[in-house]
């Protein structure tokens, strides 16, 4: 153990020293993951025997940090300090805040190196490597029976002891008893008529995440069109099409900054004056407006020439450290965006929603003229050469 730690630590500070920066530090003994080297490093003392100095004096538990012991006692007190801004659920650690965000921003930054599947929680991943690798690490002392999770395991154990049968966890509203914690929080959804889980395509909700599984699966092969003009969606693509006709007889003003359209020049106009009040940093050489001077002033760099963002393995520079980030990506090999589908994985967003078209049969571009449909912007350019006596709106429709 103590060998493994040395190991570890050897090479945590070579990449210090080298300056390196990787996006998931791996724990070599416990295979945790960690997005900083110095969280990493903390989570070392906890495989070493000694090293523990903070102690809780309800439960003696010991910790190798103070935080570490300050995020513990609030499991005693039920404190929760740390508050989604989103839907306002509450935790006792920011590390389980930062964690739930993840299902809000759908982001996934944890990547199997197997199938390249992606996940927004490291323990996800953890349990999902296992599957490759057949692993069941927590072995219980009693039956060998073996096991992919520690909770599992625990939870095997109450089966020994007299433990389960007590259920200590009672519900306040009807006195049903659980001998696990979650299972009297999936109960109390029954009482509250919460449904957290919530389909992206049609705002269904459910109350447990295996129903809005499946429910899901309903979505795979509909067709969802989007109006590029007012983001309004449709099943079913007549009602798209009748949908944009009200937009061509009536409305052919389009604003530049929200895509709002109006049926005259002089209605946009005055839309375009709530603008500048909302928006009071104005480019001098192009008039492009923004509500935030820093947005100016990466914007003028388009103008001035400026690329500031440089990259350290070929020096090639850049204006915007977004576009960086995206070029970075060619040199690292990262792909962190993953069908869901066929797990194939992307460097960039817009490649991922381009190959998604392939398993949904989306075309989501589509022609003003005739209203005839396209997978790729590219075809229906292609398309809009056949209408020569007409100049045709093209309405992109992608997510």
């Amino acid at each position: 153990m103590c060998t493994d730690v040395t190991d570890q630590t050897s090479l945590l500070r070579s990449l210090l020293l080298s300056g390196a920066k990787p996006h998931v530090c791996a724990c070599s003994i416990c295979g945790k993951t960690f997005s900083e080297l110095d969280n990493l490093r903390r989570h070392l003392l906890d495989h070493t025997e000694h090293d523990k100095p903070y102690s809780c004096n309800i439960c003696n538990k010991s910790f190798s940090a103070l935080q570490y012991l300050k995020d513990h006692l609030m499991t005693h007190t039920n404190e929760k300090p740390y508050v989604c801004e989103v839907c306002s659920k509450a935790f006792s650690r920011k590390g389980n805040l930062k964690t739930h965000l993840l299902t809000h921003t759908k982001e996934k930054p944890y990547a199997c190196d197997l199938c390249n599947k992606t996940y927004c929680q490291p323990a996800h991943l953890r349990r999902h490597l296992q599957t490759h690798t057949k692993e069941k690490p927590y072995v219980c002392d009693l039956c060998n029976k073996a096991f992919f999770e520690k909770i599992v395991l625990k939870r095997h154990l109450r089966t020994h002891t007299k433990e389960k049968k007590e259920k200590p966890y009672v519900c306040d509203l009807c006195s049903k008893a659980f001998s696990e914690r979650y299972s009297l929080k999936k109960h109390l959804l029954i009482h509250t008529k919460e449904k957290p889980y919530s389909c992206d395509l049609c705002s269904k909700s459910f109350n447990r995440r295996y129903a809005l599984n499946t429910h899901s699966l309903t979505h795979e092969k509909e067709k969802l069109y989007i109006c590029h003009i007012c983001n309004k969606t449709f099943f079913l693509r007549n009602d798209l099409e009748m949908h944009l006709l009200a937009h061509i007889r009536e409305n052919q003003f389009v604003c530049d900054t929200c895509n709002v359209v109006f049926n005259s020049k002089k209605k946009l106009d005055a839309h375009l004056l709530a603008h500048a009040k909302e928006n009071p940093y104005t480019c001098g050489i192009c008039s492009k407006i923004f509500s935030r001077q820093d947005h100016l002033k990466t914007h003028l760099m388009i103008h001035s020439g400026e690329k500031p963002y440089s990259c350290a393995f070929c020096n090639k520079a850049f204006a915007q450290r977004g576009h960086l980030k995206r070029h970075l990506r060619m040199h690292t090999k990262e792909k962190p965006y993953a069908c869901d589908v066929c797990y194939k994985a992307f460097a960039q967003g817009n490649h991922l929603k381009k190959h998604l078209r392939m398993h949904t049969d989306t075309k989501p571009y589509a022609c003003g003229v005739c209203y005839e449909t396209f997978p790729q912007k590219q075809q229906l350019d292609i398309h809009l050469l056949s209408h020569t006596k007409e100049k045709p709106l093209s309405f992109d429709m992608s997510t």
